[in-house]
């Protein structure tokens, strides 16, 4: 569908259909609990801001790249259907390619507490088949407003069972890495990534003094972010996920990285964001059976302190 059609059959009064950098079309939702954008490419949500908070909850890096098959620096990028490198095929994308191609807006409603949904189905083609043929669907579920939640649906139109690992990537705004923490993960074990993929236990909440990259296993449990500088707290509230990567570049790694751009106190962009990303990986890739679906689902909230 092009712009007139999308606003025509799908618009909200809270929701519209336009064309942004890159060429590129997004959904741009301000409703009275929230504002956020969404890039149909990859079904990415850019940014979400409730409406009591002053900052963005969902950051996005201010020298992220827009264009035709680019994944974006910052929001919710969708890994899917593996996270991390593919199990044997070193050319195809990291986290898959659900981030980088379309998908289909399927519906839009406005919900009787106000908020705004947007439903969309990645939309296969000749890569995909090619680096995933097996016959599954994938649909991304955005419900906006004071709230953000996000609904990942794989469901296995195949005749028998499909593995599938996955992650909602999200990247979340704080007013300085050196001072926030990640609670809600203590006892875990998780792999260690910037340590050779070592095993090791979480204890206590997690501080950041350099990078940072691992992948907690066998965990539902809700996260929290404290961030003393933003005052507020930042919630993480998931189903369906059995793992959360918790990721700072820092200062060597970012540097490589041109899109994380200066930030507003020209210290690094990487220095405003955390990723805390629910997921499946490793220990706990998703197998669906055939016929079935599998739903993960995640809730982020923000609370002043």
């Amino acid at each position: 569908m092009n712009l007139v059609d999308l606003n025509s059959r799908l618009g909200l009064p809270t929701l519209k259909f336009v064309e942004g950098a890159g060429g590129l079309v997004f959904a741009e939702i301000d409703n009275a609990g929230g504002v956020a954008t969404i890039c149909l490419q990859g079904a990415h949500i850019v940014t979400w801001r409730p409406k009591a908070q002053a900052e963005a909850v969902v950051w996005v890096s201010e020298a992220a790249k827009y264009g035709p098959g680019k994944s974006i620096r910052g929001g919710v990028p969708v890994c899917w259907p593996w996270f991390g490198p593919h199990a044997t095929e070193k050319a195809f994308p990291g986290h898959g390619f659900a981030r980088t191609v379309m998908w289909q807006v399927t519906g839009s409603e406005t919900l009787a507490n106000g908020d705004t949904q947007v439903r969309l189905m990645l939309m296969p083609n000749d890569q995909t088949h090619a680096q995933f043929a097996k016959a599954c669907r994938a649909e991304l579920i955005a419900t906006v407003g004071a709230t953000l939640r996000v609904d990942l649906v794989t469901s296995n139109l195949d005749t028998e069972a499909v593995e599938i690992g996955e992650a909602l990537h999200t990247y979340l705004r704080i007013g300085d890495i050196g001072t926030a923490r990640v609670s809600g993960l203590d006892g875990s074990s998780y792999v260690d990534k910037v340590d050779g993929g070592l095993r090791k236990q979480q204890s206590g909440a997690i501080a950041f003094s350099g990078e940072v990259d691992r992948v907690y296993v066998d965990t539902e449990s809700e996260c929290v972010i404290e961030d003393p500088d933003l005052k507020r707290r930042i919630r993480i509230a998931k189903t369906g996920s059995r793992s959360t990567v918790v990721w700072t570049p820092w200062l060597e790694k970012a540097e490589k990285m041109a899109d994380f751009g200066p930030g507003r106190h020209n210290q690094g962009g990487w220095r405003e964001m955390v990723c805390v990303e629910s997921g499946n990986a490793l220990d706990n890739v998703v197998s669906v059976p055939a016929g079935e679906s599998h739903t993960m689902s995640v809730v982020y909230s923000a609370e002043s302190i």
